[in-house]
Formats: C-alpha cells, structure tokens, sequence
C-alpha cells in the first residue's frame, strides 16, 4: 500500500522509546510515543529498531511506572542486556496497530500531504507533525516558506490521506503574506 506521496506506506508504527534498564532482571523504562498507551497493556511482540536494524521480541510483561511502562522482554533478562537498548524505538506491525475513529489519522499518513487553501493556492507539503498539548499542528514546507496549520476544524477543510492532500481554510494571521 503506498503512503500519501506515492512512498510506501510504513509496515510498523512506532509506539515508544526505550528510555534505560530498570531494575536487575532486565526491564526496560520506556516512554510511549502513542495516542493510545493502553496498547502497552496487551502488548504480546515488539520490534526494536536501533539504526538500520530491527529485532523482534516477545514481552513477558508490562507495568506502568507513572508516565512511563516498565517492560520485560523476552531473553533480556540482564541490567547489561537491557542497558544495550537504550535510545532505541519500540514498534508493532501495522496490522497490530488499534483502528483509528473517524476523522483520526496516523502522524506517517499525514506527512507529505500537500497542502492547498479553499481558494486553490498551493502552500507546500506537511514535513513535520508537532505535538502539542491542545491540538497538533501540521508544519508545511514550501516555496520558501513555513506555515504552521493547527490540526483544528476551523481550519483544516478537508483531509485525504489516501489522495495524498489537505485543503485548508486560513484565518488571520497564519500566513505572514496576508
């Protein structure tokens, strides 16, 4: 299945970061990188992506340690062990990953969405998704320029991941040009 701009879309979701070791058994700190970190709970099999490579594991369990969870794998079974995975992605397939409700999207089905306004004009294409505490707001790239768009009714008109675009309705202020 091919993403928004023709690249395929990804096989795995990334769902948090391995943070340090925890305790003498090999747990790993993890901090989740997820709208839903519920997920953690069920959590069966993993992948770990470290640069270039990628091995999957099996999790023999899962506790939540405040804002973070606290995860044994399977064959880390070593403070040294669990210390070699620091700083590296936690993933699911796909497949795995919960649906989404209407209207929800995915962060890597959105990046490189171009970006159009009611009116036609081409504002460039969506290079970055940043998370804020109220809404997200879609950072877009393009001739010369960046406009930040907040990913809120008002101004999103219309978003299709699948056609590869996002119509946006600007309001004052958004675009230093007007």
């Amino acid at each position: 299945m091919a993403g928004p701009t023709g690249r395929p879309a990804p096989r795995t979701l990334r769902i948090g970061v391995v943070m340090r070791p925890h305790g003498i058994h090999g747990e790993v700190r993890v901090r989740p990188d997820t709208d839903f970190p519920d997920r953690f709970r069920t959590l069966r099999r993993v992948l770990v992506v470290r640069g270039d490579r990628t091995t999957a594991y099996g999790v023999e369990r899962v506790r939540s340690a405040g804002e973070t969870f606290l995860v044994k794998l399977t064959g880390v079974d070593t403070p040294e062990t669990a210390r070699e995975l620091s700083g590296a992605s936690l993933h699911v397939e796909r497949e795995d990953a919960p649906p989404l409700p209407e209207g929800r999207f995915y962060v890597h089905d959105v990046i490189g969405m171009e970006v159009t306004t009611t009116d036609g004009e081409p504002l460039g294409w969506v290079a970055e998704v940043l998370r804020t505490g109220a809404n997200d707001v879609y950072a877009v790239r393009g001739g010369g320029r960046e406009v930040l768009i907040p990913a809120v009714r008002d101004v999103v008109a219309e978003l299709d991941p699948r056609g590869g675009r996002m119509v946006v309705r600007l309001i004052p202020g958004l675009v230093d040009d007007r």
